[in-house]
């Protein structure tokens, strides 16, 4: 990796400034003049409003409303250090793209009291001062970006310099709610007026605003969904069904799929083979799927939008289950199914998780694994739990555990509304050292998951692409692998 000359200011206002001792990393007066001129105009002024523009402004008038008279800031967050001068790939924060469709760095919104937006991104690299590759994030080394015009066409609300915004929080004056942890910098600026009682309210209403998905979130996760379907497809493609398979190759196949049609993965891929799949979020990825086990994927695409799908198959590596495999599978599928068919309007929350944890309770109960108790009593003491471990399902968006700090009366003791998209996901794991349970059990793990759209008279499997059913997925893998 190569470095930019550097200057002694990193962020300059004016004038990068450089040594005038003659070089600085080969920086001279004379190159720095040259390098001021003969650069093309190469402002787009043909650009159209990007598809989710009415939407982003819609969102932004409601959150307004709940808030007269205050003034709302919210952040895109800036690049964290991976290691010493390199960092991770920028993520924004999810409140802010789901606001204003932008996914810049250092990114700020801001609501006046009346419900005016304004924007604040980066604009384009100075030429003159030298920023443009003086900087180390100047566009010579990150590439181009949007100026505030095209910003303000593709986005559709006015857009000033991010340079600016410090000044100008500093001098709001009234009630002002900034959504914390992402930027300190604008924090600091707020210091004289936000509060943290006003700022946990404003971060709690903005994860309940996302509850209910609209169509072109809809659409987003569809994509997501289908395009996470053929990453499986992709991995049963190099899945060997005679011989050993890398963790880390399955990991990488479903990698590729997730950025050649999308942004990048949703959340860490799980590819858990063997006994690796009793392990809820095994991401190490660092066994071998070997013939004979189980390979639990759980994985997800996240589209360019930053919608992921989060889906979850348990796939004989050998392409049939055994006796014992299909035994437990059977179980986890009937319990999905009672979870799926509890997902409808107008429902609690909770009643899906329900649903498919009482069917796995009274499978492991008539397995003996619980003496004489019944399968009542098992489920009124948790005790099918040590081997169910999670909660069923979460809400699904632009983040995989969307809406998580929403207020619990409308959400997890909440009713289920048409645009909500949640997961239903029940496993059994029995794990390698559970001396509870008989031998032949010890080291299987099953988990089947699927993107459930609450739709006005019921609900939609997103992700019915892939199979479930047992059978199914035998026929699924000789296929793909014919």
């Amino acid at each position: 990796m190569t470095e930019p000359a550097q200057p002694t200011e990193s962020r300059p206002a004016d004038t990068i400034k450089y040594r005038k001792n003659g070089l600085t990393r080969g920086v001279t007066d004379e190159l720095a003049e040259n390098m001021r001129h003969g650069w093309a105009d190469s402002e787009r002024g043909d650009l159209a409003p990007i598809a989710q523009a009415a939407h982003t402004a819609r969102r932004r008038a409601e959150l307004a409303a709940a808030f007269p008279g205050e003034t709302l800031v919210v952040p895109a967050g800036n690049p964290k250090v991976r290691a010493n001068d390199t960092d991770y790939p920028f993520r924004p924060s999810s409140d802010y793209v789901y606001l204003t469709g932008d996914q810049s760095q250092d990114g700020v919104l801001v609501l006046s009291p009346a419900g005016d937006a304004t924007l604040y991104v980066r604009d384009r690299s100075d030429r003159g001062n030298g920023e443009f590759w003086l900087d180390n994030h100047g566009e010579l080394w990150d590439g181009r970006r949007n100026s505030l015009g095209e910003n303000e066409r593709l986005l559709g609300l006015p857009c000033r310099d991010v340079r600016d915004v410090r000044a100008d929080l500093r001098a709001v004056t009234g009630p002002v709610r900034v959504l914390r942890g992402h930027d300190a910098g604008v924090e600091e600026a707020l210091r004289h007026g936000a509060t943290a009682e006003r700022d946990e309210e404003f971060r709690v209403f903005l994860s309940g605003l996302r509850l209910v998905k609209d169509e072109f979130e809809i659409a987003e996760l569809r994509f997501a969904c289908a395009a996470t379907a053929r990453g499986f497809e992709d991995v049963v493609r190099v899945l060997g069904s005679d011989t050993e398979t890398a963790e880390r190759l399955i990991e990488g196949t479903f990698f590729v799929r997730a950025r050649v049609e999308g942004n990048d993965v949703g959340y860490g891929t799980i590819a858990a083979a063997g006994p690796h799949a009793t392990t809820m979020h095994w991401v190490r990825n660092d066994g071998r799927a070997k013939p004979g086990q189980l390979l639990l994927l759980d994985a997800g695409v996240e589209t360019n939008e930053l919608y992921t799908a989060d889906i979850t198959r348990t796939l004989p590596v050998n392409g049939r289950f055994d006796a014992l495999q299909r035994k437990v599978y059977d179980a986890v599928y009937a319990a999905q199914e009672a979870g799926i068919a509890a997902v409808r309007p107008g429902g609690v929350f909770r009643d899906f998780h329900h649903a498919a944890q009482r069917v796995l309770a009274e499978h492991l109960t008539s397995w003996g694994l619980f003496g004489d108790l019944t399968a009542d009593k098992v489920y009124e003491l948790g005790l099918h739990r040590r081997f169910t471990l999670a909660g069923t399902g979460h809400m699904l968006g632009i983040d995989v555990h969307d809406c998580a700090h929403s207020r619990t009366e409308d959400h997890v003791d909440g009713p289920l509304k048409p645009g909500m998209v949640l997961t239903v996901e029940p496993g059994i794991y029995f794990q390698e050292d559970d001396l509870t349970v008989p031998a032949e059990y010890r080291g299987i793990g099953v988990r089947i998951e699927d993107d459930i759209l609450v739709t006005e008279d019921g609900n939609e499997n997103l992700s019915a692409g892939l199979p479930r059913e047992a059978a199914a997925v035998e026929a699924w893998l000789a296929a793909l692998r014919a």
